[in-house]
C-alpha cells in the first residue's frame, strides 16, 4: 500500500528489519493468479515484491516497479533466498508511476495492489498499467473501499484516495478491456474467527484476445 508521494518517507519505512507487509501474496492476487496460465507479470507500485515474488516463484517472468529502491533491494535479496538459481524470474525498477510508462501491450498480468492515489493521478497510471496489458491479458487492481470508512478496518483514512468499484471502473474506461470482475469484496483481518473485516475495491479486465 501507499499512501504517499515521498519516495524518502518510503525508503525510510523499507529500511527497518522486518518486512513492511506479508511475505505472501495478497489473498485476492492468490486466487485470481493460481488460476492463470504461466506468463508475464507486471506489479506497479509493489513495495518488496510479496505479489511478484509469490508469481516468480509459480514460473512467471516477474517485473516489480517501485519507487523506493530500498524496498527493491530487499525484494532481490528476498529473490535471491527465496528462488536460488531462478532468481532472475524477478527484475526490478524504480520508478515513480507518475512519470512511468510501462511497455504497451507487453504483460500478461498487470498487477496495482492497494495504491492510493488522488483521483486524477490514480486515473493516469491506471491507465498506463492498462495500457500495458498484452491481447488476453489481464489488469488487476485492489484498494481499500470508501465504505471501509465507516463499515471495515484498517486502510487510510483519507477520503480523497479511497476506491469504488465503479470509480475503478470509470478510470480504465476507453482502455480496450472487457471488465471480468468489479465489486466490493470482503478481506478478513486475520485467519481468527470473527477477526475484524477490512473492505476493498477490486477490478479485473481482460484485454480480448
Amino acid at each position: 500500500m501507499n499512501t504517499s508521494m515521498d519516495a524518502a518517507f518510503w525508503d525510510g519505512r523499507y529500511a527497518g528489519s522486518d518486512l513492511v507487509w506479508s511475505a505472501g501474496p495478497n489473498q485476492f492476487v492468490a486466487e485470481f493468479a493460481s488460476n492463470l496460465p504461466i506468463g508475464r507479470a507486471l506489479d506497479l507500485a509493489g513495495g518488496e515484491g510479496r505479489n511478484a515474488l509469490w508469481l516468480a516463484e509459480r514460473g512467471w517472468q516477474s517485473t516489480l516497479v517501485d519507487f523506493s529502491q530500498v524496498a527493491l533491494d530487499r525484494a532481490l535479496q528476498l529473490a535471491a533466498d527465496r528462488l536460488g538459481d531462478r532468481a532472475d524470474r524477478l527484475t526490478v525498477v524504480c520508478a515513480d508511476l507518475t512519470a512511468y510508462a510501462p511497455p504497451a501491450g507487453s504483460y500478461d498480468l498487470v498487477l496495482v495492489v492497494y495504491l492510493h492515489l488522488t483521483g486524477p493521478i490514480l486515473a493516469s497510471v491506471l491507465q498506463a498499467a492498462a495500457a500495458a496489458v498484452s491481447p488476453g491479458g489481464h489488469l488487476f487492481v485492489v484498494g481499500h473501499h470508501s465504505d471501509n470508512l465507516s463499515e471495515g478496518v484498517g486502510g487510510p483514512q483519507v477520503p480523497a484516495i479511497l476506491y469504488s468499484e465503479s470509480g475503478l471502473a470509470a478510470a480504465v474506461a476507453g482502455a480496450g478491456l472487457t471488465p471480468v470482475r468489479v465489486e466490493r469484496v470482503l478481506r478478513p483481518t486475520s485467519s481468527e474467527p470473527g477477526a475484524p473485516v477490512a473492505i476493498d475495491a477490486l477490478y479485473i479486465g481482460q484485454r480480448p484476445a
